[in-house]
């Protein structure tokens, strides 16, 4: 059975299609308007082998906050739909990420509960059109919505765009 779902979400300020597959092959189509964003969420599809589909139009007119944040929303929810009664996963996991000069760790426990923590000190107010301030908003949504619990640690690194990453 492929574990897979699709959702929409229609705000005043944003409206927002994703489709995943977790059984994919890394496959992804990103279009968000923000083009830092769309490349974080190619590189997640790629480096989990998620295939995943984003559409997504918001008020970037105003800034970049509904779209980012509302984007971890759904995509939370569309994430805990395709793990279904989640047999066959493994509850926890951990990876430690080296990117050039920065070393982060990120874990995760499906356990249902959702919580983040989120440590990294940037520096930069943006990075592009995608302001660095989102980061710990998309994660906290998407955590809350997967209902998982989230510790990502950037240990040390001097480049923003690579310890976001």
């Amino acid at each position: 059975m492929i574990r897979e779902a699709k959702r929409k979400r229609d705000t005043k300020e944003t409206q927002i299609e994703i489709a995943l597959c977790l059984d994919g092959t890394g496959k992804a189509s990103i279009n968000t308007g923000v083009g830092f964003f769309d490349h974080m969420l190619t590189l997640f599809a790629f480096h989990s082998n998620i295939d995943l589909t984003v559409k997504a139009i918001g008020d970037l007119y105003v800034c970049d906050h509904h779209l980012v944040e509302d984007t971890g929303i759904l995509l939370g929810e569309v994430l805990l739909e395709a793990l279904g009664d989640k047999r066959g996963i493994e509850r926890y996991g951990s990876a430690r990420v080296p990117m050039d000069e920065v070393l982060t760790t990120v874990d995760i426990d499906f356990s249902g509960r959702s919580y983040l923590v989120y440590n990294c000190a940037l520096k930069r107010d943006m990075i592009g059109t995608y302001s660095c301030e989102m980061t710990s908003e998309f994660l906290r949504a998407f955590a809350n919505n997967a209902k998982a619990t989230l510790h990502v640690n950037c240990l040390y690194g001097e480049n923003d765009g690579h310890e976001v990453e």
